[in-house]
């Protein structure tokens, strides 16, 4: 991952730029003529970093998503509410598209799949 450059000779800041023909990337200045190869080919990388608690409150707040649909024909194992959000999404190590319900009791948010 590089750092911000700055130019040798006016000291303004580096911008990345491919150089199409030897299909390299460099570091122009926009002030001048100035440019310099690139160290790395990575210009910006961005990591995100959930916690636990973070992935568990999105999981929960989906029960209030309006746009996600809702059924009545289903019930809650674990507080016997009868009515639930769903979703289809992938699951972890799994191919496919799998069925998920959440509990619409905000006591519960209890979360299972089918």
């Amino acid at each position: 991952m590089s750092t911000m450059k700055f130019c040798r000779e006016c000291n303004n800041i580096l911008y990345p730029k491919e150089d199409r023909e030897q299909s390299i990337l460099l570091y122009a200045c926009r002030n001048c003529d100035h440019q310099e190869a690139a160290d790395d080919n990575c210009v910006y990388r961005n990591e995100v970093h959930h916690s636990v608690s973070e992935q568990t409150q999105i999981l929960s707040d989906v029960a209030s998503d309006p746009t996600l649909p809702r059924t009545k024909a289903v019930r809650c194992a674990k507080c016997q509410h009868g009515e639930a959000v769903f979703f289809q999404a992938t699951a972890r190590g799994e191919e496919g598209m799998t069925l998920f319900f959440v509990c619409c009791n905000p006591n519960c948010s209890h979360r299972w799949r089918e």
